[in-house]
């Protein structure tokens, strides 16, 4: 029955893709002048570069160039503010299927000194008899040469034990904690029986050290039946990571179906409950469980119905917005399977918890794949089109 199921999802996955490809929105020229609520300001919205292919992730170099993850296979370099129309070289070769690619990037905090980038990416192996496809994710690292023309000595750090023979998954991202351990999302394929299975890494958060070990207070090291690289369970796609700002919580946004976005505190060793608990249905329409909580599994934060297709997450901490500080920007790529609908939401808290919620550049019709605060206190936005764009938020005063 799960088989059958799997097919008419994925199938109903592909028609929608089809038609996303079918109905682009082109970006116009901007800038774009928007009023803003809670509390009030107006911001300006300015197009930084152009020609992007399907964006995925980007990292902002201590030279101030930006690199960007195309998830055809492609690293980009926005170079004193102007896209280098010439690829990097250093990319391995990447399997592209559905949400799945060259991923995420992120440079080691100690980049001064080693110059290493570290990025996620869809490896593809010799399928098995019956099977056309067969991939997991992996984690690599380069070291981006002084030039700024090639990430070089590329090697994978961190082959996930997520192998799997349907395509599919929605991504995975890298956050680098304060002790130089790096977060990896493992993202979810087709597959419902994987994402509780402890001796899989399929639909996991996962904790490593920088060199690709397991670190040893990991929670579940030495325990049967684990994979000791996990650090929780049950998520479908983590497509977002960032830490609060006050708490140092780790909190991340993950991609549901149609409803049941969620955006979740991450706490160690805990079972946040894919698939079986979520307020969200399958592709196909039918619920995904019969009840969207269970005793011992973990609620979200937040959570969408219908969906908004999560992607990158952020917290604000900067001086350019002073009105925003310690609020969550959530990028979204579509509302409720609608193409067109994508935008950035900016969710505020107080004391109790989540308390508005406001969305932006709805109007641009853009798919969103991520939102990064710049060093420079600005907020830059990454369009996942096929000619995709870098936006800069700026406060007007």
């Amino acid at each position: 029955m799960l088989h059958i199921r799997n097919i008419i999802s994925f199938l109903s996955l592909l028609a929608v893709s089809s038609l996303l490809q079918a109905q682009p929105f082109p970006l116009g020229e901007g800038p774009w002048y928007y009023d803003t609520y809670s509390p009030s300001s107006k911001i300006k919205v300015s197009v930084v570069a152009r020609g992007i292919e399907h964006a995925w992730g980007m990292a902002f170099l201590p030279s101030g160039n930006i690199l960007i993850a195309e998830k055809p296979g492609q690293f980009r370099l926005i170079r004193d503010g102007e896209l280098d129309p010439r690829p990097l070289p250093g990319s391995p070769k990447v399997q592209v299927a559905s949400g799945g690619g060259l991923m995420d990037v992120v440079i080691h905090p100690n980049f001064a000194s080693n110059r290493l980038v570290y990025f996620t990416y869809v490896k593809n192996a010799q399928a098995p008899a019956g099977a056309d496809y067969y991939a997991t994710t992996v984690m690599a690292a380069g070291r981006l040469n002084e030039a700024e023309t090639a990430i070089e000595d590329v090697k994978d750090i961190f082959v996930a034990d997520a192998w799997d023979t349907t395509p599919g998954g929605h991504g995975s991202r890298l956050r680098f904690a304060s002790d130089n351990t790096v977060f990896m999302s493992s993202p979810f394929r087709r597959n419902f029986e994987k994402p509780q299975d402890t001796m899989s890494d399929i639909s996991k958060l996962l904790r490593l050290n920088d060199d690709g070990s397991i670190p040893a207070d990991n929670p579940f090291v030495g325990r049967e039946g684990y994979l000791p690289e996990i650090w929780s369970i049950g998520h479908r796609a983590m497509e977002g990571l960032d830490f609060h700002p006050l708490t140092g919580e780790l909190w991340a946004s993950e991609h549901g179906p149609q409803g049941g976005d969620e955006v979740n505190i991450v706490q160690k060793g805990e079972n946040y409950g894919w698939p079986l608990v979520s307020y969200g249905r399958d592709y196909d329409g039918s619920r995904v469980s019969s009840q969207p909580w269970l005793a011992d599994l973990i609620q979200p934060e937040i959570f969408w119905v219908p969906s908004i297709a999560t992607s990158g997450l952020m917290f604000y901490t900067g001086d350019e917005f002073p009105q925003w500080q310690n609020d969550l920007f959530v990028g979204a790529l579509m509302t409720a399977r609608m193409p067109g609908t994508g935008h950035v939401e900016r969710i505020n808290f107080n004391e109790n918890g989540e308390q508005r919620r406001e969305w932006l550049l709805a109007d641009l019709k853009q798919r969103i794949r991520d939102v990064q605060q710049g060093p420079d206190g600005l907020i830059y936005v990454l369009t996942e089109e096929a000619d995709g764009a870098l936006l800069v938020i700026e406060p007007v005063d």
